[in-house]
């Protein structure tokens, strides 16, 4: 069997033997006249009025010998049959084909219509030209790519033997226009905010930094969707906005977390985090229905309705109910005797309480179904949220939970300049003290805060809601991700 070096060789030499002839194996238009879907849908309005069609695709089969072939041809919309016979193209069109043109080429082709004797749709060749001249061989359809990178690495092939590839990034598409479609008729505004900042903030993360050449600047890769520049906006006056974009974290890659990403904030002034609930459970609701036509959907191990009643997760009683720590009154000694108890991996750089609580929690969420929402989170874990006013040691925060992973984050924002800057400090001792998910104390929002923001609510989700409602992992949920250079 040749090697792929060789076939290679052999389609250069009839990609000369094109150009010696005269013909341009890679003209620049098209004289396409019908898609193949068009043309099948409308196969018997055409063929009644005796009408020749031209249409343009990639070669995926051809069947026969001697004077007469069938051919399949694709393009982005669907396949359709020719019939390729010498005594219709001619003899000399019909050699150059046979000669020169392979699998996996993009070629034209123009003819009448008529069905075989089984009754397939299809067109008559009178002529046929060439469009892109292939020098790669397409695998062979049945074996396909079957190593993962692989396909990840070279999703072009990937796409081309999976439709299954292609109908996940149409979803993907309805997904995100579907959530633009909705907020936009609850009256928000889009908007772009910046992606390098000199100070990264609205997430616990490590960013990636670079150096910005013109104004001799180190700065950072945006880790929320513009949380702080959004919150300047409601200083400014807009009362709804949001923002979808990529993000970048510069953590660890598993079947839940990439680091570049989509991911959807809005801010939502004169409201609070029992409004952003409702708001956000009719969202889910609306983008599941659009995008994949049910609310039930089976994840991982999990059963989901996101049309039945959403629950309420308290997290401090969620936590003591499975681990027996009252994340309220224990210290750091008490949260790694009970992690390493449980045989919960974590890193142990930076470590402190806040990571300890948290990483109880991500432990006992595996068990929740939803679809619900978890509320009454420390202080110390969510630095960017409003207190409750009867139980300051909590905030006004929600996440969302599906399939025992948080799936949205959203809160009554803090507001108070002063608190702020306060919560600000802690997180920068975290910070200095090997913590590199801790915030930056970010002086220029504090300052923007001190001129007065309206009471607002905020909420983000990332691409993750779709990998989940897909049931596959991230990585696989992205169109081109990230590979290791070969």
């Amino acid at each position: 069997m040749p090697n792929i070096e060789d076939l290679r060789k052999n389609r250069i030499e009839k990609l000369k033997a094109l150009q010696s002839a005269g013909v341009n194996p890679y003209p620049a238009k098209s004289k396409r006249t019908h898609t193949v879907d068009e043309v099948l849908k409308d196969f018997a309005k055409l063929k009644k009025a005796n009408k020749k069609v031209t249409i343009a695709g990639r070669l995926k089969a051809q069947r026969g010998h001697g004077g007469a072939m069938f051919l399949d041809i694709e393009d982005g919309f669907g396949k359709i049959q020719i019939l390729f016979r010498k005594n219709k193209v001619g003899a000399k069109v019909f050699k150059s084909f046979k000669d020169n043109f392979d699998i996996g080429d993009f070629v034209e082709v123009n003819g009448g219509l008529f069905k075989t004797k089984t009754g397939e749709k299809t067109i008559e060749a009178v002529g046929i030209r060439m469009l892109t001249k292939s020098l790669l061989p397409l695998p062979e359809k049945w074996h396909g790519l079957k190593d993962e990178e692989e396909r990840l690495r070279k999703r072009y092939l990937d796409i081309i033997f999976n439709p299954e590839i292609k109908e996940m990034i149409e979803k993907k598409a309805v997904f995100w226009g579907s959530m633009r479609e909705f907020l936009e008729d609850k009256g928000f505004l889009e908007v772009e905010t910046p992606v390098l900042e000199t100070t990264p903030g609205g997430a616990d993360a490590k960013p990636f930094s670079t150096h910005h050449n013109a104004l001799d600047l180190d700065v950072y890769l945006r880790i929320s969707m513009g949380e702080l520049w959004q919150k300047r906006l409601m200083v400014a006056g807009f009362e709804k906005t949001y923002e979808i974009g990529r993000q970048f974290r510069n953590e660890g890659m598993d079947a839940e977390h990439l680091q570049d990403y989509t991911q959807m904030e809005f801010y939502w002034a004169y409201a609070d985090y029992e409004q952003g609930m409702k708001l956000t459970e009719e969202m889910y609701k609306y983008v599941a229905k659009k995008t994949f036509n049910t609310l039930k959907f089976k994840i991982k191990n999990f059963n989901v309705d996101l049309g039945k009643k959403w629950q309420i997760y308290d997290y401090q009683k969620i936590v003591k109910k499975e681990t027996g720590i009252d994340i309220l009154n224990t210290n750091l000694k008490q949260i790694e005797t009970k992690l390493k108890q449980l045989k919960v991996v974590y890193n142990k750089k930076g470590f402190n309480l806040n990571r300890g609580v948290d990483s109880l929690w991500k432990h006992c969420r595996k068990k929740i179904a939803g679809p619900g929402f978890l509320i009454n989170h420390p202080v110390e874990v969510s630095p960017l949220a409003k207190r409750k006013e009867k139980t300051p040691e909590l905030v006004q925060r929600f996440q969302i939970i599906i399939a025992g992973s948080e799936l949205g984050n959203g809160y009554s924002e803090l507001n108070n300049p002063i608190d702020q800057a306060e919560r600000f400090k802690e997180q920068q001792k975290l910070r200095d003290q090997g913590d590199a998910e801790a915030q930056m104390h970010d002086h220029d929002f504090v300052e923007a805060l001190e001129y007065g923001m309206p009471p607002t609510c905020g909420f983000g989700l990332s691409e993750r809601l779709f990998s989940f409602l897909m049931d596959k992992p991230m990585r696989e949920c992205q169109i081109f991700p990230l590979m290791r250079p070969r």
